[in-house]
């Protein structure tokens, strides 16, 4: 392992104002999303989909890295160019998601847990040789009544420690997602206690895997209240619970943070990080950014709807989601600006 590489790497990553970008969705998912828009499931429609958001123009200017999917990373644009290459051009890291979603964790009623660790380390060293640098692995928490249990925390944090290591020692950095789940309605401070718990595991985890935080970049959600929650906290309310509960729960010396959107609105998800900034303006450890799918991607999946002419206006509001959030990491993000 040359964790000054991987040091390099994250800090290039977290560099600036940019961000991470999600495009790392999984066959079903894509073809879920095609379906809702009234696109054709096919492996042509997903490349040209993929071909459209890496030769959007000037994404470069607010990407840092791109997380892929393992299909992704083999496809070529119509003119026979890979898309990874493609994103170097732009001055984008390429990533890659090596987990292999999540299964009913048994002897856990409504909780799952992510497969993934077989075969990991001959598979990492293939995505490195094709130009990867970073990696993801995802883990869901669900919150219930009763659940999260401590089973299938430490379940899910062990794994991630563990994928954690095996990438660093192929030198790529891992970016560790916990991902406590918006489904339900628990009210933010419910969201807080878990969120806390969750981390409190992973970092217990990691140091027990020997990862290297310099050299990793944490994923987490937002401190957010369940979707169905009578009471949804305001802008500024989600931004302070959650900065206190990274503060709380996180070590100094993990080379960044880059939030998943989980669910909420562009709006909300670019709303929430300015919020951040605004408030904690240059008083954090560790640099904050976006690492959104959705939040990104949706607006200009719907004006492409998997046809030609619709490419360059998709690629507009591609661009101009990708720039508010841009701003919001600098604490600049105005709602007019939408």
């Amino acid at each position: 392992m040359d964790i000054n590489a991987l040091k390099a790497t994250a800090a290039a990553l977290m560099a600036g104002h940019k961000g991470l970008l999600a495009m790392d969705e999984s066959l079903p998912t894509a073809n879920k999303r095609f379906a809702e828009a009234g696109i054709p499931q096919t492996e042509e429609y997903r490349r040209a989909y993929r071909e459209m958001i890496v030769t959007t123009p000037r994404l470069g200017d607010c990407i840092s890295g791109a997380i892929l999917f393992d299909e992704t990373i083999y496809q070529y644009t119509k003119s026979g160019v890979l898309f990874i290459d493609i994103l170097k051009q732009q001055g984008i890291i390429p990533g890659i998601k090596v987990d292999a979603g999540t299964v009913d964790l048994a002897g856990f009623p409504g909780e799952k847990i992510t497969e993934g660790l077989d075969g990991l380390r001959d598979r990492l060293k293939k995505y490195y040789e094709l130009g990867a640098r970073f990696c993801k692995w995802r883990a869901v928490i669900t919150i219930d009544k009763d659940i999260p249990t401590d089973g299938c925390i430490e379940a899910n944090t062990h794994l991630l420690a563990r994928y954690a290591a095996l990438c660093q020692e192929a030198g790529l950095v891992p970016i560790v997602e916990p991902e406590v789940l918006m489904d339900g309605n628990h009210t933010i401070e419910r969201c807080y206690d878990v969120t806390a718990k969750t981390l409190q595991a992973l970092f217990t985890q990691l140091q027990n895997q020997r990862v290297d935080l310099h050299g990793t970049i944490l994923k987490p959600n937002m401190v957010i209240a369940g979707k169905n929650c009578p009471k949804q906290n305001s802008i500024n309310e989600v931004a302070m619970g959650t900065v206190n509960c990274l503060t709380e729960n996180v070590p100094a010396w993990v080379a960044g943070v880059a939030f998943l959107s989980g669910g909420q609105s562009s709006q909300d998800a670019t709303a929430h990080l300015n919020a951040m900034h605004v408030i904690y303006h240059n008083q954090l450890p560790w640099p904050l950014t976006f690492s959104f799918a959705r939040a990104i991607q949706q607006p200009a999946l719907e004006i492409w709807k998997g046809k030609d002419e619709n490419v360059a206006e998709a690629q507009k509001i591609l661009y101009h989601r990708a720039s508010l959030d841009n701003a919001a990491r600098r604490g600049e993000y105005r709602v007019e600006m939408e």
